[in-house]
């Protein structure tokens, strides 16, 4: 069975698939202890509880859009909102844009979800994902790209024509290309590795996209674009240390993230009741 990347217990940097040992402390993946750490248990780096957060915001505004569709009747299948309740609560794409004027759906969408496995599957990639780029990064500089990467993703998606649609995978794809960036910029064994291991995300969202139907691949790119190029501007820890701006940038998208939340879940159960 094929080993899968983890990330070293001692000094948290990622142990790619292919090494035995880790490439910047030298613990070897054999070590007793070692297998106490469970990557697929979502090792939390660093802020955790910014990762954490983002889990249960995208949790809680899926359980409002249940409430929702309970309240207007407008029920999909079993664990599913109607699209009348994603509607209210900020879908995006061509027709709310074009129709409505809700440009800031491109913000709101990343936290909404057409069921519970689209639910689960988008925060499986998160959990494993976040914290990775949260290492390389640092927390603010993550948040900032996962926030402003799936807006881009949103935003190429709509100039694409996609009418209808939500999901954290724009902003999950925009760390994927954070990280591709930094795979790439940095180099050398370990970055290689992260280069290598990103790219099979890569690969699988594309041949993904392909087979299942409905799935947003302009979104998707448009979120990796989106990564790379932030990923770009705002740097990584090798390169300079979070500051005080990246703070700032952070708590900017936080308190607009959050503002949208709550204004449309407020002026859509007024609208429901």
């Amino acid at each position: 069975m094929t080993q899968r990347a983890i990330l070293c217990p001692r000094c948290r940097r990622l142990v790619g698939s292919e090494e035995a040992v880790c490439s910047w402390c030298g613990t070897a993946r054999s070590a007793a202890w070692w297998q106490f750490i469970n990557w697929s248990k979502g090792v939390m780096v660093g802020d955790d509880w910014l990762v954490k957060s983002l889990i249960t915001a995208n949790v809680l505004f899926f359980a409002v859009s249940l409430a929702l569709s309970a309240r207007t009747g407008d029920i999909g299948s079993i664990l599913s909102p109607g699209q009348t309740s994603l509607m209210l609560l900020g879908a995006t794409g061509t027709y709310p844009i074009d129709h409505f004027g809700r440009f800031w759906t491109v913000i709101s969408a990343n936290y909404l979800h057409g069921g519970i496995v689209h639910l689960i599957f988008n925060l499986m990639a998160l959990k494993q994902i976040a914290p990775w780029a949260s290492n390389e990064y640092g927390a603010s500089r993550m948040f900032t790209i996962y926030t402003l990467g799936g807006v881009i993703g949103y935003v190429i998606s709509y100039f694409a024509g996609v009418p209808f649609t939500i999901g954290a995978s724009a902003a999950v794809c925009s760390l994927i290309g954070a990280l591709l960036f930094y795979g790439k910029s940095r180099g050398g064994a370990y970055g290689g590795s992260v280069y290598r291991e990103v790219s099979g995300w890569v690969v699988s969202l594309f041949v993904f996209g392909l087979i299942f139907p409905g799935i947003n691949n302009w979104g998707h790119g448009g979120g990796i674009i989106g990564g790379i190029a932030i990923g770009a501007l705002v740097g990584y820890n090798e390169r300079r240390k979070e500051n005080n701006f990246d703070r700032a940038l952070a708590l900017l998208c936080g308190l607009v993230t959050v503002g949208i939340l709550v204004w449309v879940t407020v002026r859509a159960f007024i609208y429901g009741w």
